[in-house]
């Protein structure tokens, strides 16, 4: 479900009535966790969070001209979805997560490399994912960025 909003207040409000409370919640444990320097905006149809360009002036590698991509939240049609991308290059990040996951949630884990899954609105952990957002500051997030591209150029 590709939504096109120029703010996260825009792409909120343009959701489905049974959407817009957890994705609300969503946010505000994002940005309240959020560590200095990352910044939101709406993008690839979704709400994100970016290392901007005053941090990190390379951007992101596929298009430079686009800042860093860090995290997404989004209403897609038959789940909500939190993209992180430090789970995807970082396995002690990503341990941790599957091991408070299973803490925190009852049902199994859905998730691909970036991308997990809540196809079940009461069962998000809203609180995990506001710590997951603040596991890494840009610094380190820049590192493993870093290292992942210089990892797959070899």
């Amino acid at each position: 479900m590709l939504i096109h909003a120029a703010t996260p207040e825009e792409y909120i409000e343009s959701l489905p009535e049974d959407r817009k409370e957890i994705i609300k919640e969503i946010r505000s444990a994002v940005k309240d966790n959020l560590p200095e320097g990352f910044e939101e905006t709406t993008e690839y149809g979704m709400i994100t969070y970016y290392v901007p360009h005053s941090i990190y002036p390379k951007g992101y590698h596929v298009n430079p001209k686009d800042p860093l991509p860090f995290m997404a939240i989004a209403s897609q049609k038959n789940h909500i979805a939190v993209y992180h991308m430090g789970i995807y290059m970082d396995n002690e990040l990503l341990s941790w997560f599957i091991e408070e996951y299973e803490k925190a949630v009852p049902t199994k884990l859905d998730m691909g490399k970036s991308c997990i899954r809540f196809k079940n609105t009461r069962k998000v952990p809203v609180e995990l994912i506001g710590q997951l957002s603040s596991r890494l500051t840009t610094k380190e997030y820049i590192e493993l960025y870093e290292a992942s591209i210089k990892a797959t150029k070899k």
